[in-house]
């Protein structure tokens, strides 16, 4: 679920299709999505060996959630200087969000360890690698730590 008001419109970032934008001011630290019906997680083994690979998202450890369909959530785009931050399957403000930001990611979270996106990133050129799961965790609760104070 997305809670404060968002439109999904042309993304800034070059390649990628659209994106998320929030419509109404958002503090740092805020929620911007967080989850809802899940009804279950899966292996990464699991997705690997599925014959209609789906969006997927790293949750935790070595689970992950696909999303069969497209929500608008799947809207939100990568970049390693993010708007959003990625915890645990919520997505907290990064710094705070005037009206009308893209909000974006760093998609290292949500990927499996050593797992490649099948695009660079826009700004930077750089590959794009999923971290391990100790990383991403730590970092994640380093930064949202800093932001909530």
């Amino acid at each position: 679920m997305i809670l404060p008001r968002y439109r999904i419109a042309a993304s800034g970032i070059p390649g990628a299709g659209k994106g998320l934008f929030v419509e109404e001011f958002v503090a740092a630290g805020q929620v911007v999505t967080a989850p809802d019906a899940i009804d279950r997680t899966y292996a990464w083994k699991e997705i690997e060996r599925s014959p209609d690979l789906h969006a997927a998202a790293r949750w935790f450890g070595d689970r992950y959630t696909l999303s069969p369909d497209w929500p608008d959530e799947c809207y939100v785009n990568h970049s390693f200087d993010p708007t959003g931050l990625w915890h645990l399957g919520f997505i907290f403000a990064a710094k705070d969000l005037p009206q009308g930001t893209e909000i974006t990611v760093d998609y290292r979270h949500l990927l499996a360890p050593g797992q490649e996106e099948d695009f660079n990133d826009a700004l930077t050129g750089e590959k794009i690698v999923g971290l391990s799961w100790p990383e991403s965790l730590a970092s994640s609760t380093r930064a949202l730590a800093a932001l909530i104070g």
